[in-house]
């Protein structure tokens, strides 16, 4: 990440317009950090009442200790909501937190533009809308930035620093280090659909609702494994139930239709017809569960005990997976097999299961595409096997119930949960992963920021278990790309094709070896 000069902070008035959850969080940091505050909103009487709430939760923070009763007192001094935005005219930041439409959002800073001086720094938390459009209604574009902050506020570290096309290298430094100042991690980037986090997480929630549309496994299930295999602090069902499934898939048809519809972007159509239904997750009592007084906790699938095979065979290299020799031969089931590390190497391997069966990692196809050469059965990724809780299996039409029973106790005796899925292309985690990890390669290629940035924002904005580069990193570009390409083969529609990047690096990866 590019060092921070914190001389060009801003140090006089913050002045956060919009009054909701975000310009109340928003305001609060400002506050905190010790600035002058001044609140507006364009409908009378809001801007007080988001005053009187900043200030209980300033109460709140003091009866936690994490707060003093003096900073309190000296920080609600300086909370001041305005009746106008001349009022605003002493401030050296706006902040801008109002409803997502470009026409409000111009129209709001070009009034503003009579008032503040022409050294005020502008700035946009939008989410979706381009920095670029907004600003090009003003007479100063170069002044105007994005700051986008993540919910809530005050918690989040993380601040996406938006650069538009006009915006002036000053202009992007002191937002820099102002949001630096205030305690947050600034990440700078580009001014494209979604900044780094909604554009490069979108894979998230769209892999795991297409596995659910298909009808390979239910959510409860699909969630479980990210979190549980993958490592991931929620499944992509929970998750949205919490932001709202109507806010998450505006975020996701706003990408989409700003990359003019990219198949890699395509919303779900169910996650559509939830939003249809009014059932927009924990605020509406439904989503994808039921969130009533009396509900149950969703329930993923889970095999029963299975009584574990004394000795398997593992053959060439398991990849990724690796690992799993180990843990098996620590579990006490017997390992036999090829041992020379260039034979390891040389091929892509398997466990083979005392009834003939075949266990492999999966490689983005399905492995019931191994039927005419013996019986077969998939297992997930985990980003860290040993770390893992679950393993997902996805068995091959032509595997019979010894079989599946084999592999399921194989992995219970290495004390992980299994859950058993219908035999779909990448199955959950593996697809996941490659797909964020590509877009993470295609972000960085095309210049939208750094790859420091992009790993930073990843962990920071939505809780990633590790940097989307450094999954490539670890699991390797030739492992990635062989997974796209046999999505991209199960789904010719261009949505898995492997991004330029991404072949690049995994052609360097292949010389090397």
């Amino acid at each position: 990440m590019t060092a921070i000069d914190r001389s060009s902070t801003v140090t006089g008035t913050v002045a956060v317009v919009g009054t909701g959850t975000m310009g109340q969080g928003i305001a609060q940091v400002a506050l905190v950090a010790g600035h002058p505050v001044r609140l507006y909103d364009a409908a009378p009487g809001r801007a007080a009442e988001a005053a009187a709430s900043i200030a209980a939760r300033l109460d709140r923070l003091v009866e936690k200790g994490r707060l003093t009763a003096a900073d309190r007192d000296a920080a609600r001094d300086r909370l001041r909501p305005a009746a106008a935005l001349a009022e605003l005219g002493d401030a050296e930041l706006v902040v801008e937190a109002v409803v997502e439409e470009l026409a409000v959002k111009q129209k709001l800073f070009t009034e503003l533009e009579e008032f503040v001086t022409d050294a005020c720094l502008l700035a946009t938390n939008t989410s979706s809308l381009s920095v670029t459009a907004v600003a090009g209604a003003l007479r100063i574009p170069g002044r105007f930035v994005g700051l986008h902050f993540f919910n809530p506020a005050p918690l989040l570290p993380l601040v996406e620093v938006v650069r538009g096309s006009a915006t002036e290298d000053a202009a992007a430094d002191r937002a820099c280090a102002t949001a630096a100042a205030w305690g947050k991690t600034p990440v700078r980037c580009a001014d494209t659909p979604g900044f780094i986090v909604n554009r490069i997480a979108r894979p998230f929630y769209a892999e795991a609702f297409r596995v659910y549309e298909e009808r390979s496994a239910d959510p409860a299930t699909i969630d479980a494994a990210l979190r549980e295999s993958g490592g991931f602090k929620m499944g992509p069902f929970e998750l949205t139930d919490l932001i709202g499934q109507d806010v998450n898939e505006a975020v996701t048809r706003s990408v989409w239709e700003s990359f003019s519809q990219d198949p890699k972007f395509t919303p779900s159509l169910a996650q559509r017809r939830l939003v249809e239904s009014g059932l927009h997750g924990s605020k509406s009592g439904r989503g994808w569960y039921d969130h009533g007084p009396d509900a149950a906790p969703p329930a993923p699938h889970t095999a029963e005990p299975r009584t574990a095979p004394r000795e398997v065979t593992i053959e060439g290299s398991l990849g990724p997976a690796d690992v799993l020799r180990e843990l098996i031969e620590e579990a006490g089931v017997k390992v036999v097999g090829e041992d020379d590390p260039a034979e390891l190497a040389s091929q892509a391997g398997c466990v083979v299961l005392p009834g003939g069966a075949r266990l492999l990692l999966c490689d983005g196809g399905t492995a019931s595409g191994y039927a005419s050469s013996g019986t077969h059965i998939y297992f997930d990724l985990a980003l860290d096997y040993r770390a893992a809780t679950r393993i997902v299996l996805a068995p091959g039409d032509s595997a019979a119930a010894a079989d599946v029973d084999e592999a399921i106790g194989l992995f219970q005796a290495l004390g992980k949960r299994v859950s058993v899925i219908d035999d779909v292309p990448g199955m959950i985690v593996a697809r996941t992963v490659a797909m964020i990890a590509d877009f993470a390669l295609d972000a960085v290629a095309r210049g939208v920021a750094g790859p420091e940035d992009v790993d930073i924002a990843m962990r920071l904005g939505v809780n990633y278990p590790g940097g989307p580069l450094e999954w490539a990193g670890r699991l390797g570009a030739t492992w990635l790309e062989g997974v796209l390409d046999a999505l991209h083969y199960a789904y010719p529609t261009g949505r898995y094709g492997p991004s330029t990047a991404l072949r690049r690096r995994a052609s360097a990866e292949e010389q090397v070896l």
